[in-house]
Parts: structure tokens; C-alpha cells; sequence
């Protein structure tokens, strides 16, 4: 047989029982939910009336262009008011003044950090690769002078070559 225990029916502590709200407090409740409910969203409206309104608030006395780009106007036919003048090419300014190749070439071979590593280069030593293209760049640069000046480096070498054989044919023809 069961006995009825009233009195405990748990051996922990007691547990606090929740207020529960009465109809008045649920029904406020409901109201103010519906009430912010009902101002959610954008006003009626409000795609047909677009940005004008809110720009006209501001004080903005001159309605900005949405659409991106140019608001050039491009003439679509062909009109003979159109500018017909051939329009020069300009070049853009270079950062040095143009110098004539003979004193171009002579800068270039008394270049203090060119000599410098062209003789690491003679010693053995590996350069950079930006120090290696560098140098390249003013070889290149200068023999390109020298083609268009008519000089080369070979030249006091191949005409004493040229005078010896000469000569050996000269002496073997007698």
C-alpha cells in the first residue's frame, strides 16, 4: 500500500515556482508586439517616389545623375561641325634631355658604376641578377651607339691583322 506524502516529495532543495502572468499582462503584451509590428517595412509608396523625397529633405537643390560613367553627349550622326584636324601625336617628355649619340656613348663609357661592375664581373665575382641586367642593358645600349656612329671595338686590331697579312703576302710573293 502507498502512503501519501504531502509533506516532501523531494529530497533536494525546493525549487521556485514561476509567476505566471495574468490575462491583462498577456493581452498588453500581444498589443504592443502587434503595435510594432504594424511600423516595420518602407513607407506606401515609396518605389514610386524613389530617392526625390528623401534628396528634397537634405536640401539638395540638384537631383544627382544614378546612372555610372561619361555624361558627355557623344554626337550620333555625322555632322560637318565635327573637328577635322589631324591631331598631333604628342611624345611624352622624357625625364632627361635628348643627347646626341657620340655624348650619349661617351657617358655611358665613363659610368663609374659600370666600371665598377664590369670589374667584379673580370675578377670572378657573380653579380646580381638585377646588377647582371642592368649591365647588360648599358652593353647593349652601347653597342647599339656604336653601330649607329660606325665604330667598333675591334677596329684597331682587325686593320694591324689586315696590314700583317699584307705584308706576309707581299714578302712570301717576292
Amino acid at each position: 500500500m502507498k502512503q501519501p506524502s504531502s509533506s516532501v516529495r523531494g529530497k533536494g532543495p525546493a525549487k521556485a515556482k514561476t509567476r505566471r502572468k495574468t490575462r491583462e499582462e498577456l493581452n498588453q503584451e500581444a498589443r504592443d508586439r502587434k503595435r510594432d509590428k504594424k511600423h516595420r517595412g518602407h513607407a506606401a509608396g515609396s518605389r514610386a517616389t524613389g530617392a526625390s523625397a528623401s534628396g528634397k529633405s537634405s536640401g539638395q537643390s540638384k537631383q544627382n545623375d544614378p546612372r555610372v560613367g561619361s555624361k558627355k553627349p557623344i554626337p550620333l550622326g555625322v555632322s560637318d561641325a565635327q573637328d577635322t584636324r589631324p591631331q598631333k601625336h604628342q611624345q611624352p617628355k622624357s625625364e632627361k634631355p635628348m643627347l646626341s649619340p657620340q655624348e650619349e656613348l661617351d657617358m655611358l663609357e665613363n659610368d663609374e658604376r659600370l666600371d665598377a661592375l664590369l670589374e667584379r664581373l673580370e675578377n670572378g665575382e657573380i653579380l646580381s641578377a638585377d646588377d647582371q641586367a642592368w649591365v647588360d642593358s648599358r652593353l647593349d645600349r652601347i653597342d647599339e651607339l656604336m653601330q649607329q656612329l660606325g665604330l667598333s671595338y675591334d677596329d684597331d686590331e682587325e686593320e694591324e691583322e689586315q696590314q700583317e697579312d699584307m705584308m706576309r703576302l707581299l714578302k712570301g710573293g717576292n
